[in-house]
This record gives structure tokens, C-alpha cells and sequence, in this order.
């Protein structure tokens, strides 16, 4: 195995010159850059990185806080790994089960430098006790946050949910159910109120016995069927958290012998491969594009510059349950 030394010597270029593509420097010419890695790469040259570590003033790190993992999430994730990977960063994943204490491990090793930046997908604590942590390095958060000194790449889920209302009423429906998420977040709040615009703006009854919560799953969306089959009066439409919920909308509807989209319409969100599948409508969430600007917010501190982020939009995806 070759040192640096001998790198410098084999290409004929100083150290520094090796040292400045090693750490991905800018200010090396292509040509320079790829004669150095092709004599890496022949000489089977494995940098040492606490050396690197040590000469940036990084760990080269960055940690993910999540309570768990899911399809939506492990899709952000794989989205940010593959950009962070690009720019030489590696991740770690902090999964907290929703541990407040556990969670602050994560901030504390931004403190220490164990990391050089956080990356917050899901969190349970306050705002302030995050922040407080700010000052020692970049955190972004995909959790929509109401906090100005923590930068949030999560859309403002009303536009979405209002595509699918807006779909919804222009089809024909009128009694519309909502299986909303967790009912303190953010997300569902923009839910809400997207609901209550989109129906007065057209002469619709809100009704808000049909505001159903912590609905994420498959099994929830069976049994928040199942609970609607014994109305008399039930909704012509249901619109959901995600597309797990409206999978199992879907299935339990089909047990019911229910007509969809004939006696039930049925419109998921994010657009997931089981979406796709199914022949579920839903609304398209540009995950990775949001993964993508998240290490795009931490580039300034990270790399050094500023980057500019990717414009995002919701679109509907009409497929069979409409």
C-alpha cells in the first residue's frame, strides 16, 4: 500500500497539489486531478482519514435524527447519503425511537464535533432546546419547522392537498373525509386549513366529524374503513396521509364489495412505488429533490459556498380511485 509521499513523487506533483484532490479542492485542473486518482487507484492508495479529518477541520460526517424508519423516510435518506456522498461526506443515522434524550445524543455530538452537521427528519423536541445547538454547526431539518434559525426543506403541504381537494370536488365529490397524521404537526395543520378553504370556496359542508388522526398505515387506513361502514351518510371521498393509508383504504374496500371510485374516491400522497402499483391517485412529494437541497443548505458551511437550491412543486397523479 503506497504512502502520500509516494503519490507526490509517482506524479510528479507536490504534496499539497495530492493533498487539494484528496479533499476535493476546486482549484486543481481536470487533467491534474485524474492523472493523481489513476496512480491512487494503481497503487491501491487508501487515504487516512482522521489525517484528512485533522488537516479540514471536519469529520467529514453527517447525522441523520429520525424516531424510525419507513419507506418515506429511508427514501429521503437514500436520497441525501447519495448527495452528501458526492461532496465526500459520509452519514450517520441516529434513530431515536422518539427519546427526547436519545434525540439530544445526536446535537451533543454536533457539539463535540463527533459530526459536522445534523440533518433532523423527525424530532420530538422543542424548538428552542434544538436551537440552542446552532452554534455549533449547520442543522436542517425536513420537519417543517417554525424557527428562524432552523432552516426547513419541507414543503408547504397545503399546495398539495389542495391539488387533490381541488381534483376531488372538480370530479364530482362533495362528502370528503380526511385521514390526517400526526395532529400537532405542522403538515396537518396546512391540511386542515387547505380542506376548509377549498370547500367554502366552492359552497361545501365542512364537517368535521370526519377529521380522522394518526392515520399512517395500511392497518389504520382498514380500520378507519371499517369504522366509516356503519354510517348511514358516509363520505364519497377520502383523502389520506400518505399512500400506505390509502392502500389500505383501498383493500378494505374491495373486502366491502365498495365501488371505487363509483361509491368511494380514494387519493394517497407522496406518489410511492405501491401508489403506482395500485392504481392509486395521489399527489407527487419530490422527495429526493428536497434531500437534495437539504445538503444544499448545509453547503455553505460544509464546502464553503453558497449553492443555489432546486425550485419544487406538488403535482397530482391521477390514476384508477378517481
Amino acid at each position: 500500500m503506497s504512502t502520500l509521499d509516494e503519490i507526490a513523487k509517482l506524479s510528479g506533483f507536490s504534496k499539497a497539489t495530492v493533498s487539494r484532490v484528496l479533499n476535493q479542492s476546486p482549484h486543481v485542473s481536470k487533467e491534474t486531478r485524474e492523472k493523481i486518482l489513476a496512480i491512487m487507484k494503481e497503487t491501491d492508495y487508501v487515504p487516512n482519514r482522521n489525517a484528512i479529518s485533522l488537516s479540514k477541520g471536519q469529520t467529514q460526517q453527517i447525522g441523520m435524527i429520525t424516531m424510525d424508519l419507513n419507506g418515506l423516510i429511508l427514501s429521503f435518506m437514500n436520497s441525501f447519503v447519495e448527495i452528501s456522498g458526492r461532496y465526500g461526506y459520509q452519514t450517520i443515522i441516529y434513530t431515536t425511537g422518539g427519546d427526547k434524550q436519545k434525540e439530544l445524543q445526536a446535537f451533543e455530538d454536533l457539539k463535540m464535533k463527533r459530526v459536522d452537521a445534523l440533518l433532523i427528519l423527525t424530532s420530538v423536541n422543542e424548538q428552542n432546546v434544538i436551537s440552542s445547538y446552532c452554534k455549533y454547526g449547520p442543522i436542517v431539518s425536513w420537519q417543517r419547522m417554525d424557527h428562524p434559525e432552523i432552516p426547513s426543506v419541507a414543503m408547504n403541504q397545503y399546495d398539495g392537498y389542495a391539488l387533490a381537494l381541488e381534483h376531488l370536488v372538480e370530479r364530482g365529490y362533495t362528502r370528503i373525509a380526511n385521514a390526517f397524521g400526526r395532529p400537532s404537526s405542522i403538515n396537518t395543520h396546512s391540511r386542515r386549513l387547505a380542506y376548509e378553504q377549498i370547500m367554502a370556496k366552492y359552497n361545501l359542508p365542512v364537517i368535521e366529524k370526519w377529521y380522522y388522526s394518526t392515520i399512517y398505515s395500511i392497518h389504520d387506513g382498514e380500520q378507519l374503513l371499517r369504522s366509516l361502514m356503519d354510517e348511514t351518510n358516509r363520505p364519497d371521498a377520502i383523502l389520506c396521509s400518505n399512500d400506505l393509508v390509502a392502500t389500505g383504504i383501498l383493500s378494505e374496500a374491495r373486502r366491502q364489495k365498495l365501488d371505487v371510485p363509483g361509491d368511494l374516491a380514494i387519493v394517497g400522497f407522496d406518489n410511492s412505488e405501491l401508489s403506482q402499483t395500485l392504481g392509486i391517485t395521489t399527489i407527487l412529494n419530490p422527495i429526493s429533490g428536497q434531500a437534495e437541497n437539504a445538503f444544499l443548505l448545509l453547503a455553505p458551511v460544509l464546502l464553503g459556498r453558497d449553492m443555489e437550491l432546486q425550485p419544487l412543486s406538488y403535482k397530482l397523479v391521477e390514476r384508477e380511485t378517481t
